[in-house]
């Protein structure tokens, strides 16, 4: 037996501070170390003396940065003596969260735990299938100074622009109903407008998306004005485009241990760029929300397009999704029949991770085809000349050989070409009936620069999709050759328009601001009745289209872009003096020159072996077949950034429409966490 007055040397005064507003801040209690967590509560609780749901309610450690969340430790094992600063209180609070399409929602959201799993919660209430897709960004102070410069006089938005979403139920700390989400009752959207069926309009009301609030993140309004959209951040270098992405939160911790604070502003991005399963009749805001990030990052020249590619996605915007999205709101569903033609229509335009796993393996076929055709091949040489000449190219596997003429082909080729792990660039003028393709293939000392060009639209289709896919290790056998070439096909025939003498001669009868719907840099190099007419032009080919199908066409069209995908980091590789770029995509990284934005070497996650990182010196390691590997240490961002991109594309490369909807967090956080 212990005596009383052994038992109370072992005690000591814990101060602990209640999160409450009808509590005194402060109060102190005698404990011992082997007094687990929920002990403590429970004599808090009997302290404060309120009766309520304290269920929310758990210990934040400020001094340590972490949740007392495992309620059967005792103080002991968590480390915790009497100068610990305990604070009591909530694990879901209010956060502001600014959406792809501009819009601030005002939810609760769990402070406490892992901010993926926060992702998913957040998702959840918002009907955006696909979560692992998403995370949430902090704008970087680059990215802040210079928007406080400019808008110094301006004030904050009123906060009718804020949708709030604080009586969902996910919102209040409480399970999310599982019929708004699960694989075989997620709201059905009409295919054509985006707008819910009348059947699932019911389930919108009862939970965190009534109607109204369904239709502002579903639908896209009316764009900002030409002067909202100057006072905006926008990248001049690739060191500007690299500020954008050094704020991502890191995915295995809690918003609390980021130093993120109640009603504090994040926004909420699709961070990978693999959308994979989008379906119109469950996506309507899914797909709404991508359309909007690539237009905003079109608009402001977060990724380069030419000015064919800019006159396309002001057409879609201006004409088509704009003043749909207005007439809609005003329309009723589409009748069924007209329904199943649109769905018809879409199941061509499904964006899917790399074409998607197909199911029927008899589509591929055994004997792999060739290509074979008279191209161009363009040499760049000194002084800015080139030597352009006619060869017999056959393509074959994943490799390009080259001939004299036709009659040698049997023979040794002049060059064969290995494709795989390459850069493949598009360069087309549709007007100039210009049609080639850069390949940037690696080469011990870095790129090696080969032009080919085509002759007309159908053979540039056909050679551009078999680079695409060698590029990647596939062949044409593969199902997904064919779905390629026609989307280049259409992607091509969008920009092939007719001038229309009507549309061109009268654009001042058009109610329509061009400025709204082209970068700044299109602005200031036209006047505002040659945008109006060059616009009007460009719609003549997407006109037809419904609202829907115009937003899967602007997100094809993004996709189409060289850049499309990649996020930079300026990075300093081991033995460099001087700092670099590094692209990161879905499939590759890319190390880009700096100061003229020239690929340097591609290294494919296929051929990677293992990636680390050494915490100390924060330097990413990675090895590659062939015994190639690189080190780099980041330059203005986290490397736990870049590491964890790594491992959530090979994470999300996994997926597959065969699994049920349910992901494994556990192997996320196993590729994405690293060893700190």
């Amino acid at each position: 037996m212990v005596s009383s007055n052994e038992y109370g040397s072992h005690t000591w005064d814990l101060m602990l501070t209640v999160d409450h507003q009808q509590v005194e801040k402060e109060i102190s209690l005698q404990v011992t170390g082997d007094l687990h967590v929920g002990g403590l509560m429970l004599k808090l609780v009997e302290k404060i003396k309120i009766a309520q749901d304290w269920s929310d309610y758990a210990f934040w450690w400020e001094q340590k940065k972490c949740w007392l969340l495992k309620t059967h430790w005792t103080l002991d094992k968590y480390g915790v003596q009497a100068d610990a600063k305990l604070i009591f209180t909530t694990q879901h609070k209010m956060l502001r969260l600014r959406l792809p399409n501009m819009k601030t929602v005002r939810l609760k959201v769990s402070f406490s735990s892992m901010v993926f799993r926060a992702v998913s919660d957040i998702c959840k209430m918002l009907n955006i299938r696909r979560s692992e897709e998403l995370s949430l960004l902090k704008q970087s102070e680059g990215t802040l100074k210079k928007k406080k410069k400019k808008d110094k006089n301006s004030k904050e938005p009123a906060t009718e622009d804020v949708l709030n979403l604080c009586n969902s139920p996910v919102s209040s700390g409480l399970p999310a109903n599982s019929g708004l989400y699960s694989k075989t009752m997620t709201p059905v959207y009409d295919p054509a407008s985006g707008s819910p069926a009348s059947s699932t309009i019911t389930w919108f009301s009862d939970g965190s998306l009534a109607e109204q609030n369904c239709r502002i993140l579903a639908f896209s309004h009316p764009t900002c004005s030409p002067e909202m959209l100057a006072e905006m951040y926008q990248p001049r270098t690739l060191a500007d485009k690299a500020k954008l992405n050094a704020g991502w939160l890191d995915s295995s911790r809690s918003l609390m241990e980021q130093d993120v604070l109640e009603d504090d502003q994040l926004l909420l991005r699709f961070k990978y760029y693999t959308f994979f399963d989008l379906n119109p009749k469950y996506d309507a805001v899914r797909i709404n929300q991508i359309y909007e990030q690539a237009r905003w990052a079109i608009l402001l020249e977060e990724i380069d397009c030419t000015e064919e590619e800019m006159l396309i996605f002001a057409a879609l915007q201006a004409y088509h999704v704009s003043k749909l999205s207005l007439s809609s709101e005003t329309q009723d569903s589409t009748c069924e029949s007209e329904v199943d033609e649109v769905e018809a229509a879409l199941s061509n335009l499904e964006v899917t991770l790399e074409g998607g796993n197909k199911s029927n393996i008899l589509e591929d076929i055994t004997d792999i085809p060739k290509l074979a055709d008279n191209l161009k091949l363009v040499r760049p040489k000194k002084l800015a000349l080139k030597a352009i000449k006619t060869y017999w190219f056959v393509f074959r596997d994943t490799s390009i050989s080259y001939f004299k003429n036709k009659e040698s082909a049997q023979g040794e080729p002049i060059e064969k070409l290995n494709l795989k792990g390459c850069e493949v660039v598009p360069d087309v003028n549709v007007a100039a009936k210009k049609f080639g393709i850069k390949l940037l293939i690696p080469v011990a000392d870095g790129m090696n620069e080969v032009y080919l060009r085509c002759d007309n639209e159908d053979q540039y289709a056909r050679w551009m999709a078999a680079c695409v896919l060698a590029s990647k290790g596939r062949t044409m056998a593969d199902s997904s050759y064919q779905p390629e070439v026609q989307k280049i096909l259409s992607f091509l025939q969008m920009k092939n328009w007719t001038t229309c003498s009507q549309a061109a001669s009268e654009p001042e009868n058009v109610d329509m601001k061009p400025e709204c719907f082209v970068s700044p840099r299109y602005t200031k190099k036209f006047k505002s009745k040659q945008l109006t007419a060059r616009i009007l032009e460009a719609h003549q080919n997407v006109s037809q289209m419904s609202l829907v199908e115009a937003k899967l066409r602007f997100i094809q069209a993004w996709q189409s872009l060289p850049e499309f995908g990649l996020s930079y980091y300026v990075v300093r590789f081991k033995g460099s003096k001087k700092d670099d770029v590094l692209g990161v995509s879905y499939n590759r990284l890319i190390r880009i020159d700096m100061a003229t934005g020239d690929p340097i070497t591609t290294w494919r996650f296929s051929n990677m072996k293992q990636w680390n990182v050494n915490w100390e010196i924060r330097q990413v390691a990675i090895e590659f077949d062939q015994n190639v590997s690189i080190a780099f240490t980041c330059v203005g961002a986290d490397c736990k950034i870049i590491h964890e991109y790594i491992g959530g594309y090979i994470f999300l490369s996994t997926r597959s429409k065969d699994h049920n909807e349910t992901l494994d967090e556990e192997l996320f956080h196993k590729l994405t966490g690293g060893q700190e």
